[in-house]
């Protein structure tokens, strides 16, 4: 028996406003990506790391992160994630959360990094300490930039789940659904 492909559609309007959704998430994460930095103008972790700073990067990935989950809940709960296109959507969704809240924790050992005091009697501490927050600030920023990378993902599985919907319109009005039958030979 032949699966029923318009029963497998997500409808046209609820797509399009899912693709907006999402498009605009995976913008704020790849704003967050590129503009969240540790390093200064040199390239060099500053000698006074802000831990005001790093820890509200902690706050906007901890947002960010709600956000994502929240839309991929609220994606989860509907009947079209069930279904082929959208079984593949919540996957990408559900790696995305679970990149973007890989970043938290990152985002935290940094800035609680940035609060330990090199010990002034050894000299390799503070080298230490600005590799370890290196290492934490650019592993959080990664995930946020392969989180961004899912939500893309998802887009794409949508976008591509439009093109069906051009193959499978409802017939319009004027049009009727059943052709009619064509004229046995002459009739006299």
């Amino acid at each position: 028996m032949e699966p029923d492909i318009q029963r497998e559609l997500i409808p046209h309007a609820t797509t399009l406003h899912l693709i907006d959704a999402l498009n605009s998430l995976k913008g704020k994460l790849s704003k967050a990506f590129e503009q969240w930095e540790l390093l200064d103008d040199t390239g060099q972790v500053p000698a006074s790391p802000s831990y005001t700073a790093l820890l509200q990067h902690t706050t906007n990935a901890q947002a960010l992160a709600r956000d994502v989950a929240q839309l991929t809940a609220d994606f989860a709960r509907t009947s079209h994630s069930t279904n082929r296109a959208g079984s593949t959507v919540l996957t990408h969704l559900a790696s995305a959360v679970t990149l973007s809240s890989r970043a938290i924790p990152h985002f935290a050992e940094t800035a609680q990094n940035a609060l330990s005091l090199p010990r002034p009697h050894i000299e390799n501490d503070r080298y230490f300490r600005d590799n370890r927050m290196l290492i934490e600030h650019a592993t959080a920023r990664a995930s946020l930039r392969r989180a961004s990378e899912s939500l893309g993902n998802a887009v794409q599985e949508l976008t591509d789940h439009l093109d069906l919907h051009r193959f499978f319109r409802p017939p319009t009005q004027h049009q009727s659904p059943i052709p009619p039958p064509k004229p046995e030979g002459r009739h006299r």
